[in-house]
């Protein structure tokens, strides 16, 4: 009687524990999928300008059924964020930044190529299989011809013009990636190669600023074409939208050397959402969207077989004279360049 007793309790206790396990396992299903069923949702960060992602995010939504909630702000906002949710991220992709403000972020993302990276030019490639690239971006001059006068403005040397001052728009390197890349452009172009002699220069540049940095990349493009500054430092794409749009705005890719950087996007490691996340990176990155991002938003493609539209405002790269940093030393050396620009400009 006693042994039956016992058995008894001990079945009662072993389907109790598996009662349990199945529940947490129930709960955990429905959580990423929402009640047990797909999720329809997916949550995106991104730097990237609200005019350049909403026709694709509106693409996708029509094609997917997915619903999408894009975060913006600046890049190393983002990329902070992302870093303090660890691993229980509220968003499931990073669409944006360059490689120097991503790649030391890859602990944070999901290994995964796109469907269509056979097709990405050979030196853009995914190769370490966690940033995927979805457009190329030459940092550039914007220039107001209504205020720039008869001043001519052809590089970066033209921008330590005394009567300049105050009148550059720049976005604070530390919070927009492309403000970093345009200062490791402005470190490679003036200094021949050596990224180190280029500090002599920067130093003059950030005093004519006249301790001002802007918030985020969009007040840099925005500031020129609204004609708050004469001349700011920023990139391609809002600078030939604005031209395109009959703005006074013109384009300089600076004589001493432009650098073309590919932005990435990337899947948040642990994201609620995965499966939608990996079609959206393979959605961003296939033909028909790749062809609007050149030819209807002003970015360069990744893909080799996309093609740019000879009216559409970019100069081919044939045309600029092209320079590269090296990627590996941006990375390594960023935070020590984030912290020797912030000295400087507090020092002026």
């Amino acid at each position: 009687m006693k042994k039956a007793k016992y058995l008894s309790f001990l079945l009662f206790i072993v389907l109790s524990i598996f009662t349990v396990l199945a529940g947490c396992s129930s709960d955990k299903d429905e959580k990423a999928s929402g009640d047990g069923k797909e999720s329809k949702e997916l949550i995106v960060y991104s730097p990237n300008p609200i005019e350049f992602n909403e026709p694709l995010i509106k693409e996708f939504e029509a094609e997917t059924g997915i619903k999408v909630e894009v975060i913006s702000a600046g890049a190393g906002e983002l990329l902070k964020r992302i870093e303090a949710e660890g691993d229980n991220p509220l968003g499931d992709v990073m669409w944006g930044g360059s490689l120097s403000s991503l790649e030391p972020y890859v602990d944070y993302f999901e290994k995964y190529q796109s469907a269509n990276e056979d097709k990405v030019i050979d030196e853009y490639k995914n190769e370490d299989g966690y940033i995927t690239r979805f457009s190329l971006v030459p940092s550039v001059i914007m220039v107001n011809k209504n205020l720039i006068g008869d001043k001519k403005i052809e590089g970066f040397a033209d921008l330590l013009d005394k009567d300049l001052k105050g009148k550059i728009a720049f976005a604070d390197p530390s919070k927009s990636s492309s403000s970093f890349e345009q200062v490791i452009n402005q470190l490679y172009a003036m200094g021949n190669g050596d990224p180190e002699k280029g500090w002599e220069y920067e130093e003059k540049l950030i005093k004519n600023l006249d301790q001002k940095l802007l918030s985020g990349s969009s007040a840099t493009y925005k500031g020129v074409a609204d004609g708050e500054y004469a001349v700011g430092l920023t990139f391609e794409e809002p600078v030939v939208n604005y031209i395109n749009d009959g703005a006074p705005i013109d384009i300089v890719y600076p004589k001493e050397g432009t650098i073309v950087k590919p932005d990435g996007v990337a899947i948040i490691k642990n994201a609620v959402n995965m499966e939608n996340a990996k079609k959206f990176v393979d959605f961003i990155t296939n033909e028909d969207s790749q062809t609007m991002v050149a030819n209807e938003l002003s970015r360069r493609p990744v893909l080799s077989t996309v093609k740019i539209k000879d009216d559409i405002g970019m100069k081919p790269l044939s045309e600029i004279k092209l320079i590269e940093d090296d990627q590996e030393w941006s990375n390594q050396n960023k935070a020590s360049i984030l912290d020797k620009y912030k000295e400087i400009f507090t020092s002026n």
